[in-house]
């Protein structure tokens, strides 16, 4: 199963037809990709599954279908066990950015870090998952493609934001104020965190 976000509503592809009584099913071969997008855009779909026997032909239908831009970014932790965060576009999300020319996938996701950052010796611990979601430059649908990595460093040093790429803050945060900028983030960021993060303690809750 995929999941390919529109804003925070996702595209589910899969091998079931039937995943819930709320979600409209449409055979691979039957789905016009760009005008379920303008539907999900103007807020006319909200629950849309494209399934498939193969699973592989779900994969290749996303990058037959749109232009595909590579990415990679981190779940950073430092020392203290806090969460490396930017702030961009209203929203808190977390470092990542485009592969270049030549570049593998972990020397990107690394620089991004620490471009985006200002943060210093970062290494790699492990792989996450992939996530994808669709934007539009230019009046263009593309399709991004992000590799994550949770990834661990050591730096206690200063926090730079890249204004150039519109971050505006960037702040390690803990536990609790993890949840919060949760609250206010994406939602295919919130895929690469354990439930406990998502899930606040009933005495943190607003009624």
């Amino acid at each position: 199963m995929y999941k390919v976000f529109v804003n925070d509503i996702p595209i589910i592809l899969s091998t079931e037809k039937d995943i819930g009584n709320n979600y409209k099913s449409i055979p691979l071969k039957k789905a016009k990709l760009k005008r379920i997008i303008k539907k999900i855009v103007n807020g006319e779909l909200f629950y849309v599954n494209l399934y498939h026997e193969n699973e592989e032909k779900l994969h290749k239908f996303l990058k037959k279908k749109l232009p595909v831009i590579v990415a990679g970014g981190g779940l950073v932790f430092n020392d203290k066990k806090e969460i490396l965060f930017i702030f961009r576009n209203g929203k808190w999300d977390l470092p990542k950015g485009k592969i270049e020319k030549g570049e593998d996938i972990q020397t990107c996701a690394i620089r991004e870090v620490e471009e985006e950052t200002g943060v210093q010796n970062v290494e790699i611990t492990r792989f996450l998952t992939k996530t994808y979601h669709v934007f539009s430059r230019n009046g263009k649908l593309l399709l991004k493609e992000t590799y994550w990595y949770k990834m661990h460093t050591s730096y206690n040093g200063p926090l730079i934001p890249q204004e150039k790429e519109g971050i505006k803050k960037v702040k390690w945060k803990d536990f609790q104020k993890t949840q919060k900028a949760l609250e206010k983030s994406y939602a295919n960021i919130k895929l690469l965190f354990p439930n406990e993060y998502l899930t606040k303690h009933p005495k943190d809750r607003v009624s």
